[in-house]
């Protein structure tokens, strides 16, 4: 209740900003890119290479898309194909436009007790953690990484219930609290490359399944309808999403981020100017 009286705080103040201000645009943005860093190093680009400031506030993508839905902010960053759709579908958004990617991995202890160390399939491996019944952490909060995770039991014919599947009651503060409670907990979870790279080294996970195409993570960019909120700064909004979308600028960031404290990125360039570029 905490945190969503302070985001509720938050977006009267900076939506009263963003009123009264062109030059700027407020962004709601799924919590794993803000956790990463990259959200803020794409800020601080594109204020460097036109003035205009952009400032961000964290939720998971279910309580990103309710925040502009109330016309609060100027453009989402978001991760649930199913609930971007409904989002645009409604009239909220505009269009949905692909962005930039990264992938889930199931993570656990070293003594992986469901063995399934290795396994190429996600469902296969999910069938054989609840088959065991070991310990099996959920955000639980409609977040992006949620509902990948319920789309992932829904593949492998689960329906997930019991003392061995636990939904953290902090799941909607992000998925490093989360991350930190399974380790924790030696239990396992679902969580995308980045936030588990960001924080290794600080918690007792290993890398247990990965590589598979249904674990793909696609986070696109949605802008506010200024036909159903005239008070959003569309015009600003387009610029900042051409930028975000060019592999001179915003791509060129996503496709090199990461690679110093890592070396290898954390996300991977998703725009359409993007992949024409690399066609030719």
């Amino acid at each position: 209740m905490k945190r969503l009286a302070a985001l509720t705080l938050f977006c009267c103040i900076w939506t009263s900003a963003a009123d009264a201000e062109k030059g700027f645009i407020l962004l709601a943005s799924t919590i794993g890119p803000i956790d990463a860093g990259i959200v803020s190093a794409l800020e601080e680009g594109f204020e460097k290479d036109t003035g205009i400031r952009v400032r961000h506030l964290g939720a998971g993508t279910g309580e990103a898309l309710k925040i502009a839905e109330k016309g609060s902010v100027d453009l989402v960053m978001v991760h649930a194909r199913s609930l971007e759709e409904k989002f645009v579908a409604a009239g909220f958004g505009t269009e949905r436009i692909p962005f930039m990617y990264n992938d889930f991995v199931i993570v656990g202890p070293s003594s992986d007790p469901a063995g399934i160390r290795g396994m190429k399939s996600a469902t296969d491996a999910l069938k054989k953690v609840a088959e065991k019944q070991v310990p099996f952490v959920s955000r639980g909060d409609k977040s992006g990484t949620h509902v990948a995770e319920m789309e992932l039991w829904s593949k492998a014919g689960l329906k997930p219930s019991g003392k061995w599947y636990i939904t953290y009651e902090k799941g909607n503060e992000g998925n490093v609290p989360t991350l930190r409670y399974t380790s924790n907990a030696g239990s396992y979870t679902l969580i995308d490359r980045a936030t588990y790279l960001s924080i290794r080294q600080e918690i007792k996970l290993e890398v247990l399944v990965e590589r598979d195409e249904a674990l793909l993570n696609r986070i696109s960019l949605i802008p506010v309808s200024s036909k159903k909120y005239p008070q959003v700064n569309h015009e600003d909004v387009a610029l900042f999403v051409r930028w975000l979308n060019s592999p001179a600028k915003g791509q060129k960031i996503v496709a090199e981020f990461g690679k110093d404290r890592f070396g290898a990125a954390l996300f991977f360039p998703d725009s359409k100017e993007w992949h024409q570029l690399q066609k030719h």
